[in-house]
């Protein structure tokens, strides 16, 4: 089996997009933006925690006004593939949601996930302040002193600016499209193991 990557399904149409940055008036809520590789197959995983609020695809890094999939995916905006976090900071914390960050993807492969390739691919958190960006290079820091991986962790730690939300099609991705190839051979074994490591962090049902 071809392993199939992100980039190969998607029938995206231009469409403009309103710059956000996905921020709250609830004191309690806070904002993550992660990049992980493919969103499509990550969303899914930040959406299963108990106390995110809002999971939504999009861009963020990159050099050009509302970018399109297809011009991310040209590889020539600078934007990476992320996902904009909205949680409840009574329920879960910066650095829980770091925790799964470090373990649902590569921190590694730089530019890569898999078969997906390129610098919008790239693991990156996209710290919002100071004291985001203070914890995730002490994780790190700790992380590549342990051991965890074979080789250092190439993580890039970048200053949001602005989050762009990705094109209506891939908002949701796995839950509306649970039975197509890429989410049942990629996505789903992705999901299976982020939900025994981790099920004392998932939604009650």
């Amino acid at each position: 089996m071809t392993l199939q990557s992100c980039a190969q399904k998607d029938n995206t149409t231009k469409t403009k997009k309103e710059t956000k940055t996905m921020t709250s008036t609830k004191t309690n809520l806070d904002t993550a933006t992660f990049g992980t590789g493919c969103f499509w197959c990550t969303e899914a995983v930040f959406q299963q925690l108990e106390g995110v609020e809002k999971v939504t695809s999009g861009y963020s890094g990159g050099h050009v006004v509302n970018p399109t999939y297809e011009e991310v995916c040209s590889k020539t905006t600078g934007h990476a593939e992320c996902l904009n976090i909205v949680y409840d900071s009574t329920k879960i914390t910066f650095d829980e949601l770091l925790e799964v960050f470090w373990q649902v993807h590569d921190p590694t492969t730089l530019n890569r996930q898999g078969a997906d390739a390129g610098p919008q691919y790239r693991s990156v958190v996209f710290y919002h302040n100071e004291e985001q960006k203070a914890r995730t290079e002490k994780y790190k820091a700790e992380l590549d002193k342990s051991g965890a991986w074979d080789n250092p962790i190439v993580t890039t730690l970048e200053k949001m600016d602005v989050f762009y939300p990705a094109e209506a099609n891939h908002q949701n991705y796995y839950n509306n499209n649970s039975g197509e190839g890429y989410c049942q051979f990629v996505i789903r074994p992705k999901l299976e193991k982020f939900e025994k490591v981790f099920k004392d962090k998932l939604k009650k049902n």
